[in-house]
């Protein structure tokens, strides 16, 4: 170790927080916001269509998701230091192999027809780098904060949220601007692999740490409320197991929101601009929105944070399905004159509900002792439904010419979940007296 967490001069937990925060930030290019300035680029690259590339990215994407519940088990029995080190390392070279796509489907293209070439290149690549960076990375960074904070884990989540939130929001044109700068996508992407390996590499080394209790500190630095006040969702009084935390039924309403959330931003995103399009909305426009999305999402966790420990859960995941529902039915209606704010501040709350929740419901609901395993299950979830989102929008447009169907079927999810939220209690709490 090249210096003691208990020799800092603050609680090394904020360290923890901080390293995190990078982390995400470097998740960027396996998240869907870091695609979305490419895909058109990827289309005249690879010569395939939207459905195709949507395609692609929903088997790499699904067969990523596949892969976490057992890398979860492996970030247990690693510990987050490690996880995060290797998946650092292992996104920078994974964006060396993307800015190699069209050279890659050309010479393949040698050997099989032109198209299945292109279509198994970058396939495979949005398998590699959406396991590594929204998959293994992202999962490491939010155990990472969850394994070191108890009632202080929603403020950590909600201060990480806050740079998280505006750096995905700024992350396309941020993107657009190294295509520009780099002569395409190819350098763009060299460019991120560089950054990523020389950066934060070094600096998941030094500062990741696995538990407080490793470095001889406790979680929140020992704080903690007073019990008689505190809120009985705080209380620990079982470690679960994944077979126990997946027979839970909260455990499947919380998962299946963060999926369906993982589905609809992602298919958005992904094909923004194919939306702004159909409903007439400036391209400059319709990137804007991204901003004030951000700025309600981070409020959204602010508060959240700020009265997660003091409330019930189900109540917070209740406000996050009515914001999807909001979200779905603002994009249905985005050129009527409530359809943009219904968007923006439905995306928001969804957004900030999610970064919120995902990071404090399963060490609250299930113990720290097998957080990875369960996480990973919940991140196969909403790795794989994330991967079906842009297929399945796709697929409707290419059918119907239109996204509104689709739109239509994706506003009863949240509506549905929102019911269903109202009975997903804490599971802990079946067990205070034993």
């Amino acid at each position: 170790m090249p210096f003691a967490p208990s020799k800092f001069p603050v609680f090394y937990g904020w360290v923890i927080v901080f390293a995190a925060t990078l982390g995400n930030i470097f998740s960027i290019p396996g998240q869907t916001m870091g695609f979305s300035v490419f895909t058109d680029l990827l289309m005249e690259e690879l010569k395939l269509t939207r459905v195709q590339l949507s395609l692609a990215y929903c088997l790499g994407t699904v067969a990523s998701g596949l892969t976490l519940p057992w890398l979860g088990k492996v970030l247990d029995k690693w510990g987050e230091r490690k996880m995060a080190v290797y998946s650092v390392v292992a996104t920078g070279l994974i964006l060396f192999y993307l800015a190699q796509t069209g050279p890659l489907s050309r010479a393949l293209g040698s050997v099989l027809p032109a198209g299945i070439a292109a279509f198994l290149v970058i396939g495979v690549g949005f398998y590699m780098i959406r396991a590594a960076a929204q998959g293994v990375l992202s999962m490491t960074c939010r155990n990472a904060v969850g394994k070191w904070f108890d009632h202080q884990r929603g403020l950590a989540l909600a201060i990480s949220g806050v740079l998280v939130s505006f750096s995905y929001s700024l992350a396309p044109r941020g993107l657009d601007w190294l295509i520009q700068r780099y002569g395409g996508h190819e350098g763009a992407w060299i460019a991120m692999g560089i950054g990523t390996l020389l950066i934060m590499a070094p600096l998941a080394w030094l500062l990741f740490r696995d538990k407080p209790e490793d470095d001889g500190l406790l979680m929140d630095n020992g704080k903690s409320t007073n019990k008689k006040n505190r809120n009985p969702d705080m209380h620990i009084h079982r470690e679960f197991t994944r077979s126990e935390a997946i027979k839970d039924y909260s455990f499947w309403i919380f998962n299946l929101t963060f999926s369906f959330f993982g589905l609809y931003a992602t298919a958005v995103t992904f094909h923004i601009l194919s939306l702004g399009k159909e409903y007439s909305v400036d391209r400059e426009y319709i990137l804007s929105l991204f901003f004030p999305i951000a700025v309600v999402s981070v409020i959204t966790n602010l508060f959240f944070g700020a009265i997660n420990a003091r409330v019930r859960l189900k109540m917070l995941l209740l406000i996050m399905n009515l914001g999807c529902l909001s979200a779905v039915l603002g994009m249905l209606y985005l050129n009527h004159p409530i359809g943009v704010p219904a968007y923006v501040i439905g995306s928001g709350i969804g957004g900030g509900g999610f970064v919120s929740l995902s990071g404090i419901v399963f060490p609250r609901f299930y113990g720290r002792e097998h957080l990875g395993a369960i996480s990973g299950v919940n991140m196969s979830s909403t790795v794989i439904a994330s991967g079906l989102g842009p297929l399945l929008y796709a697929a409707c447009n290419d059918l119907a010419n239109s996204y509104r169907l689709i739109l239509i079927a994706s506003a009863y999810i949240p509506a549905g979940l929102a019911l269903l939220s109202l009975k997903a209690d804490n599971p802990q709490l079946k067990y205070i007296n034993t």
